[in-house]
């Protein structure tokens, strides 16, 4: 079996800082390469996904025969797995800039032209459900059909990560395709779900520290700077799991929720994080107090970038590499959490063991 193992391999497509690859690989898949066209990714990659090479290309405009020149691949090969996490801005529901978000409108179907062309033993998506519910729009429609014409056994399905050891609520469109064997597979939820608590905190490591702390170290428990005002309004926040209701009828109110119904909405922004429950998605901007429920359960700040890539399933020795707190928190946010794609690669491992 084990020499049936090292033979799957992958190319990660849109690898980002090398969530999924770095998964894949402690699940025991080759990683052949991870492709990207954002250079600050580079450094993070190398320096996490031993063995592998790191193409910098805009998938658009790499044309399908050039990859088997850039890294050793062939056609029709049941051991690749090809991994396709496009960036997924467009069709989040988190409110984002659709015009700044449409280079990734199209990205599936770009990973789609390396699909066909190479016809890999294996292929693996993973997006916001936002591209399940516009299909036809998305061109998941497209794709899953040419898959089935192509011969795979296609699954896919909206699945909450907490259910796979993911300390968040973090629902997810995945995707695996098996033209292998004739089998549907897809990774088993695990019967318990994890927290806040069960990650981060002094009981795993975490010191406590103040907001606007700088950590130059690899471990990188460096946090985002707070004005005096919204120090104070952390203060008054009820520990674990507290809200800005608290202070919406004080100066301390924040003008943009003046109006009615403002508790309402948007209503975790300045909201603390609970011990006792899984943590908010990570975002690419988990280190800002005011997108999102970031604030630490107990301490007046927000969660580390540590903290944020421990809750993503990061090991705490993955080594982020970046120009700015932004840069490295947008590569934490994107990924796919590592413990989600470690169970991705046992599936297909065991599926491709039992083959005839």
């Amino acid at each position: 079996m084990k020499n049936r193992i090292k033979k799957l391999k992958a190319i990660d497509f849109f690898c980002s800082g090398g969530g999924m690859s770095f998964g894949l690989q402690q699940a025991g898949v080759d990683i052949l390469a991870g492709i990207d066209f954002d250079p600050e990714c580079k450094d993070t990659y190398e320096a996490n996904i031993k063995g592998a090479k790191y193409i910098l290309a805009d998938v658009e405009k790499l044309k399908e025969d050039e990859l088997s020149k850039k890294v050793e691949i062939k056609k029709n090969d049941d051991s690749l797995i090809m991994v396709g996490c496009s960036p997924c801005q467009y069709w989040t529901i988190i409110r984002t800039n659709k015009n700044k978000s449409q280079k990734s409108k199209n990205l599936l179907h770009e990973f789609h032209r390396f699909v066909k062309y190479y016809n890999p033993g294996y292929v693996v998506v993973e997006n916001v459900p936002g591209i399940l519910n516009k299909h036809k729009e998305s061109g998941l429609d497209k794709f899953v059909t040419d898959l089935e014409k192509q011969g795979y056994a296609v699954h896919y399905e909206v699945v909450n990560l907490n259910k796979y050891w993911v300390p968040e609520t973090r629902k997810r469109f995945s995707l695996i395709a098996n033209r292998v064997t004739n089998q549907n597979i897809f990774p088993k939820p695990n019967n318990s779900c994890p927290n806040v608590e069960d990650f981060i905190g002094k009981n795993n490591g975490f010191a406590k520290v103040s907001a606007g702390h700088k950590d130059s170290t690899d471990f990188m428990h460096t946090v985002a700077g707070l004005s005096k005002k919204n120090i104070e309004r952390l203060k008054l926040t009820p520990k674990n799991g507290g809200t800005r209701k608290v202070w919406a009828d004080t100066n301390l109110q924040i003008n943009a929720y003046k109006k009615k119904n403002s508790n309402v909405s948007f209503s975790d922004t300045y909201g603390r994080m609970s011990w006792n429950k899984p943590a908010p998605t990570i975002t690419t901007k988990f280190f800002s107090i005011s997108n999102g429920r970031f604030v630490h359960p107990e301490e007046n700040r927000a969660i580390s970038i540590r903290e944020g890539a421990t809750l993503q399933t990061f090991p705490k020795t993955y080594k982020f590499i970046g120009n700015s707190v932004a840069s490295i928190a947008r590569m934490i946010g994107n990924a796919v959490p590592p413990i989600y794609a470690k169970q991705i690669g046992h599936t297909i491992i065991k599926n491709h063991a039992s083959r005839k």
